[in-house]
């Protein structure tokens, strides 16, 4: 990454199968490193929102608060653009109309249809992530892809084609039934992550306890309830040992509490 030889990374897996935690751990880790950490998330209430991810990432890197009148949102891009080099002749107008600001005083009007609009755009955005490489190295994530709109994918497509030139390690998170439409490349590598087997789940289990150790028939129960969903594991264990399961002689979980067994896993699913 840091010598201009960037890296792309698929992570699939199953809702709470663990992709956030490992790009949790990995954002600790470039924590110690200079690296600039970018962030994209999709949502379930946006698939249809033309760009929602690229749009809620301006709004957060502007500063943009929601008091803010139009001219100070305005401003606030602005002074963000005047720190960059990449072209600009069209990057105002451009990014003014897709955060839905007033144009710019003194800039001709954009005068460009529809889909050109669309496309330079675009590629305006890729401008800037590549710019931020040049300045240091660059963490870029974008989580939740089965959840991007049409305009977010075709972005990607763009930004990947410069990804191997640029000093980037870009990290796609996404559940099984989305399929990358961008073939198969030398510098772009997918990991799916599976479900966890008996011992991983007990080291969990153990971890989540602080190592005291819970009755047999309560881990079987832990074990057979969550399927071998970290996720699930994690909050199964928690409530056992918040409702004091584990106490004593115990060694049995009693029906009174098998509700909050299958409500925890229910709610999870």
């Amino acid at each position: 990454m840091r010598t201009g030889e960037g890296q792309a990374v698929l992570l699939s897996g199953e809702p709470g199968i663990g992709k956030s935690r490992l790009m949790q751990e990995l954002k600790e880790q470039l924590g110690q490193e200079k690296a600039t950490r970018i962030e994209f998330r999709c949502s379930p209430y946006h698939q249809n929102s033309t760009l929602y991810p690229v749009i809620e990432h301006l709004q957060r890197v502007l500063g943009v608060a929601r008091e803010d009148s139009a001219q100070i949102k305005l401003g606030k891009l602005e002074q963000a653009l005047s720190h960059y080099r990449f072209p600009q002749a069209d990057t105002l107008p451009l990014l003014t109309a897709l955060l839905s600001l007033p144009h710019p005083a003194g800039v001709p009007p954009l005068t460009l249809s529809p889909e050109q609009q669309k496309e330079k755009t675009l590629k305006a955005l890729v401008s800037w992530l590549c710019e931020e490489a040049e300045r240091q190295a660059v963490y870029c994530a974008w989580e939740d892809l089965h959840w991007a709109d049409p305009s977010t994918l075709k972005l990607l497509a763009l930004y990947l084609d410069q990804v191997p030139t640029a000093r980037t390690l870009a990290l796609f998170t996404f559940r099984p039934e989305f399929m990358p439409p961008w073939g198969s490349r030398s510098y772009l590598s997918q990991l799916t992550l599976g479900r966890l087997g008996r011992s991983q789940v007990e080291r969990i289990v153990e971890n989540v306890t602080g190592g005291r150790t819970l009755p047999d028939e309560v881990v079987e129960q832990v074990v057979a309830k969550t399927d071998g969903v970290p996720l699930f594991v994690e909050e199964l264990t928690k409530t056992v040992v918040e409702s004091g399961l584990y106490v004593g002689a115990q060694h049995a979980v009693p029906h009174s509490h098998q509700a909050k067994f299958s409500s925890v896993t229910a709610s999870n699913s």
